[in-house]
């Protein structure tokens, strides 16, 4: 049902583009917005990896060069049922991580030197263990296609007052207030859906992930830690690109621009809480502190 309700929110969003096109630029502006969402979504499938690591200059490690935290995705990569994916550490002091690839056969991973200096092994995995979740359910083409077209949105919204606002003729059936409405409202309703499908992602990764390392506690005191982190410590690569924010595992951005409705992630209290449910619910204690005390047991001590 999740995923229908992705697929859903996903055909709003394209609906959405091809209205505003019609609204600025008639019957032919719809067309053209049909086919430029098309050609967004075939770039966006095929280049949204590299287009992601370059954005935050993304280097690339392996077993001889970063072999502790190589090792965690390799386990945890093996625990999902998935092939390895690329591994790469983002030099930013903010502890967070993403995922992003096309498919599980062209998937990457990557985590900030933040979150691996800051973090214990275990809370380290249940990060990773979050991001494979993503890739497993192909949460990252999903996210990256939702961020491209809302994004186009607000562009095309833009370009509709210089070029469909002025018009008094056929080819702008709503007129200048018109116009101006769009470009305030279509872009609202696309962050909207946006957001909805990310953090319908975010808590089902949560879930699946816990899963995939066996403790949901470990995640819960590492979206805790990230978090709090997030608040004091700037991403500015993120901040450069907020479109982006919804890739990581906590939102990057420090501003606080926008309120619990506008937001990309669920709150941070919330999915703890659920994680610590989950924990209860297979026979452990919930609770940060039982999450850290045990950072030394299991099969990642």
């Amino acid at each position: 049902m999740n995923y229908f309700k992705t697929a859903i929110l996903l055909a709003g969003l394209t609906a959405l583009f091809m209205a505003v096109g019609y609204l600025i630029g008639g019957q032919t502006g719809m067309v053209i917005a049909f086919f430029v969402a098309l050609a967004m979504n075939a770039y966006s499938y095929w280049n949204s990896d590299k287009v992601v690591l370059r954005m935050y200059n993304a280097r690339e490690v392996d077993q001889s060069t970063a072999p502790e935290y190589y090792d965690i995705v390799r386990q945890l990569a093996e625990n999902a049922g998935l092939p390895m994916p690329k591994v790469y550490v983002v030099d930013n002091p903010q502890p967070n991580a993403f995922a992003t690839g096309r498919n599980p056969e062209h998937a990457a991973v990557a985590a900030t030197t933040g979150l691996l200096q800051s973090l214990s092994r275990e809370e380290v995995a249940g990060v990773m263990a979050h991001e494979l979740a993503h890739v497993k359910h192909r949460d990252t083409l999903i996210m990256t296609i939702t961020a491209t077209i809302a994004g186009a949105i607000g562009m095309l919204a833009q370009f509709g007052l210089f070029f469909g606002g002025h018009r008094g003729n056929g080819n702008n059936p709503i007129g200048l207030l018109g116009t101006l409405a769009i470009i305030i409202l279509a872009p609202m309703a696309a962050g909207l859906v946006q957001m909805a499908i990310s953090r319908s992602r975010e808590y089902q990764a949560d879930t699946m992930g816990a899963q995939i390392c066996q403790r949901p506690l470990w995640l819960a005191s590492a979206l805790e830690k990230i978090a709090g982190a997030a608040k004091q410590i700037p991403n500015n690569a993120a901040e450069r690109n907020p479109a982006s924010a919804h890739l990581f595992i906590i939102n990057p951005l420090s501003g606080q621009r926008m309120d619990s409705l506008f937001s990309t992630h669920p709150s941070t209290a919330n999915r703890v809480a659920r994680l610590q449910e989950m924990a209860a619910e297979m026979g452990r204690h919930p609770g940060a502190a039982q999450a850290r005390s045990s950072a030394s047991q299991g099969p990642w001590g």
